[in-house]
């Protein structure tokens, strides 16, 4: 009975990736090189517009960083036709919602909008691009958000610098030795010229592309956005320099007083391939098998059998680049970061010398299709992925093929993929500690 019920739970989580499989898109240039992806669903008067720059913490310069991140919050301020601080209340007003993010690849920008007011939110992210007012003003206002921005996130939040340190410890030449909100200092020293070429060299149409997804009819869209957007100049041809990292041969190691904790972390982080790689699949897997929810290895048994941990972790963080693979875990009592690492390090040998069952291969499998078609469920989310598909991936139609990718992904290149790259001699083992600690 019970070998029965997985497989019916099996069969029906296919059928629920197998539905996902149904993202429509139609994807096009303007002659000024901006890239366009309609995505048309009709079933509620919902619609998305979104633009996404490549442009990221990694194309900064190295006495410059943060600017990326600057500009997410700088290019809400105003354009010529929208008054200073006005931009939220013309998006609210009007019964939508906006919002932007960034990372070290690229930076994102979207509106969500009942239908009827498509060509709003075509003209606010033609104006962003077209017109930006880029003042001492605006500057001078977004460098005091940024900063406490920092401070709450980072500097006091318990645990905040863990990817600082991750970061400028497992990446010595590459960009992303340092993190997307980057250098108070940098950014406080920075002029208005600074700013202004910033904004000349990559908020520009041959950087970017602009996904509608939802209520929309093809063809009065694509008249709007060549309308909007057509009129804008082309860019310079951006040049980028792809910076290579020397392979780790031997463990690094470090340690980072935090006084904002009272409990320390030990962390083990692992440089591993860019997002696109088959291999980052794989760890994508092996990370969820480690330790997504409290049926996982690592939180069944340091959590709840042996009582040794408050908590594990273990994530991989893909990049356009260079991705990394984390985990680590938080002491209960008097249990030592040694201990904890011991065991940890036991399940990942695990992972190395035995291979998962049948039966935890196929529970990977149903959480990525279950992850799959969560990721589709609203045009909102599709617009994301639209544009994450064709900017960082290259292939627009992932929206519909990725599942495939986990699907194929064996037990044996399980254990293949742990063998290559989860070795002690290849990562950063930090103590991530109290100040307290280092006092003593």
């Amino acid at each position: 009975m019970k070998r029965v019920t997985l497989t019916v739970m099996g069969v029906l989580a296919l059928t629920m990736g197998l539905s996902a499989q149904s993202v429509s898109f139609e994807e096009y240039d303007l002659d000024n090189g901006l890239h366009v992806i309609l995505h048309q669903d009709n079933s509620a008067p919902v619609v998305t517009t979104s633009v996404m720059y490549h442009v990221g913490g990694k194309d900064e310069d190295p006495e410059k960083t943060g600017f990326a991140h600057f500009f997410e919050h700088l290019l809400f301020e105003g354009t010529k036709n929208i008054e200073r601080g006005k931009w939220f209340q013309i998006v609210s007003s009007n019964g939508g919602r906006n919002n932007a993010n960034t990372n070290m690849d690229r930076t994102y920008y979207y509106e969500v909008f009942p239908s009827n007011n498509l060509e709003l939110g075509l003209w606010l992210e033609s104006e962003r691009l077209m017109h930006p007012v880029i003042n001492q003003i605006g500057v001078d206002t977004q460098k005091e958000v940024v900063q406490e921005e920092k401070r709450l996130r980072v500097d006091n939040s318990p645990y905040g610098r863990v990817f600082e340190q991750v970061s400028k410890n497992l990446f010595k030449k590459h960009p992303y030795r340092w993190t997307t909100i980057g250098s108070l200092e940098h950014l406080a020293s920075a002029s208005l010229d600074d700013f202004k070429k910033f904004n000349q060299i990559y908020y520009v149409p041959n950087n970017a592309v602009l996904v509608v997804a939802g209520d929309i009819d093809i063809a009065e869209t694509k008249k709007m956005v060549k309308d909007y957007f057509g009129p804008i100049p082309k860019g310079a041809p951006i040049e980028r320099t792809v910076i290579k990292e020397d392979p780790i041969q031997s463990t690094i190691k470090a340690k980072f007083y935090d006084p904002n904790i009272q409990i320390p972390l030990v962390l083990m982080a692992y440089r591993t391939p860019a997002q696109t790689e088959r291999d980052a699949y794989v760890l994508d897997m092996i990370s969820t098998y480690l330790s997504d929810g409290k049926s996982s290895k690592l939180y069944k048994k340091m959590v709840d059998d042996k009582k040794m941990a408050l908590q594990v972790l273990a994530f991989n963080v893909t990049q356009e680049e260079y991705s990394n693979y984390i985990v680590g875990a938080l002491p209960v009592g008097e249990t030592s970061l040694e201990d904890l690492q011991k065991e940890i390090d036991e399940e990942i040998e695990k992972i190395k010398t035995e291979l998962i069952s049948e039966k935890d291969h196929q529970k990977l499998i149903n959480k990525f299709e279950n992850n799959f078609v969560n990721s589709n469920s609203s045009v909102e989310g599709i617009a994301s992925s639209l544009a994450t598909y064709y900017m960082l991936f290259d292939d627009v139609n992932l929206i519909n093929t990725q599942i495939d990718i986990y699907r194929s992904i064996t037990r044996e290149e399980i254990m293949e993929v742990a063998k290559k790259y989860l070795n002690a001699n290849q990562r950063l083992e930090l103590e991530y500690l109290p100040e307290t600690a280092n006092a003593q």
